[in-house]
């Protein structure tokens, strides 16, 4: 490919999602050239994908074409690819078809993908929430749980406990773990007619102590009330051991599920790996205070990519900071660029919160701690603000009244294979169990 078209410096963002998007965007101000380099043609908004999963939204409404969102920017152009390599010296980027992008300034910002421990066979078994196929994959198998329970119930008059177990308690395991119980409490609780979704049990285990475990004490309690108020067994020090098809055990214990899902953690993604330069334990390029990597100022690692510290601890693999470091890495390009000297970066923490569940959450903004509905009316707020494009603003907010008025979510669609992974095991245990009852 032309190196540097129309001789102004060409800056390759890799990664389209807050961190290089936010970077594309603003340093097409400069006079420079910007190829945004994605292996999907769409930004994810991915603090709604637990929404998705839970059948509250569709995917068009959380996801914005890439080449929409930088439209009003000539001088960038975006090239559906996979990046899989460097050659850092000849500034290029490597990709998966063989081909090679060149570069003046580049600007990584792949994020961070599922980790299961070393049990990575767990993964098909326990899905996690990173991409839209993620959470399609969830609803897919949270609304077949109840339609198989259903007929189960129909044609063999067994009815069927339904579990529902979420692996970890982070803001991630919270959402969803409330999200569950309120479909199955109030969503569906009229649906059927042979089970009663409200039967259903979902249990939140978690490693720690405490649930939230990044937030203060005061509202990590706050959270795990809201959540056992919706009926959700929260088991704190409680640690995973192994998953087997339809059910997790915790050391000797058997807890039986029909869907289970994974929310205890997350690994850099591999293209950190491949640039060659230090990176932590779970694969996060250690980045110095301009975010660049050692003895190459022009490359620049950001968001869930990168370890950056910051009065003396990492800053958190979350939105805010990756929004907040594309921004500073385009305007440090664009300074470089024009002979500018440039500063370091630095982290504004405007505060975290998470929703629970229909008029609860909780929000950490500074000293001022919330929780119930006024955090979750700050959360509903913040995330309309952040969300890309007037289009997905409004079909958010439309379906989120219609949802509150209503009790009702369009989304239920269950797409894909009418297979649940474990099912039989789950549903012959039930029924081992209810023989064993009936015989004493």
């Amino acid at each position: 490919m032309e190196a540097n078209r129309q001789q102004r410096p060409r800056v390759v963002v890799i990664g389209g999602g807050f961190g290089g998007l936010n970077a594309a965007l603003h340093v097409a101000k400069g006079d420079v050239q910007v190829l945004l380099l994605d292996r999907k043609n769409h930004h994810t908004f991915q603090p709604l994908l637990y929404q998705v999963a839970l059948a509250a939204l569709s995917p068009a409404d959380i996801a914005a074409p890439i080449r929409r969102a930088v439209q009003r920017k000539k001088n960038v152009e975006v090239l559906i690819g996979n990046a899989v390599g460097f050659d850092l010296e000849r500034r290029l980027v490597r990709l998966e078809e063989g081909d090679t992008v060149p570069y003046d300034y580049l600007v990584v910002a792949t994020g961070a993908t599922h980790s299961y421990f070393a049990h990575e066979e767990w993964a098909q078994l326990a899905p996690g929430l990173k991409s839209v196929e993620d959470a399609t994959e969830i609803r897919r198998r949270i609304l077949l749980a109840f339609e198989l329970a259903e007929r189960e119930s129909l044609l063999e008059g067994q009815q069927c406990p339904l579990n529902f177990v979420v692996i970890g308690a982070g803001p991630t395991g919270v959402e969803l773990a409330g999200a569950i119980a309120e479909i199955a409490m109030h969503v569906l609780s009229t649906d059927f007619r042979a089970i009663d979704p409200r039967r259903a049990r979902v249990i939140l285990l978690e490693g720690g102590p405490r649930v939230l475990p990044t937030y203060t004490e005061d509202l990590s309690a706050s959270a795990q009330k809201q959540l056992e108020k919706l009926g959700v067994e929260v088991r704190t020090n409680t640690r995973v051991t192994n998953v087997e098809p339809g059910v997790v055990y915790v050391g000797e214990q058997r807890i039986d599920a029909a869907v289970t899902l994974w929310a205890a953690g997350v690994k850099a993604s591999p293209l950190g790996a491949a640039l060659g330069v230090p990176t932590d334990r779970t694969g996060r390029v250690i980045v110095d205070d301009r975010l660049g990597v050692p003895g190459h100022p022009e490359v620049f690692v950001i968001g869930d990519l990168a370890h950056f510290e910051q009065d003396g601890a990492a800053v958190p693999g979350v939105a805010p900071v990756a929004i907040q470091m594309g921004q500073y890495a385009a305007k440090e390009i664009v300074r470089r660029a024009s002979g500018q000297a440039g500063k370091p970066f630095r982290y504004w923490d405007k505060g975290s919160m998470a929703t629970i569940g229909r008029s609860k959450g909780i929000a950490q903004i500074g000293k001022i701690h919330l929780s119930g509905f006024l955090a979750w009316s700050a959360w509903l707020l913040i995330h309309l603000i952040y969300l890309i494009g007037y289009r997905n603003r409004f079909f958010v907010l439309l379906n989120w009244a219609w949802q509150y008025l209503s009790w009702q979510s369009g989304a239920r669609l269950i797409t894909g294979s009418d297979q649940l992974p474990g099912w039989h095991s789950h549903h012959e245990e039930a029924e081992s169990s209810a023989g064993k009852r009936a015989a004493g």
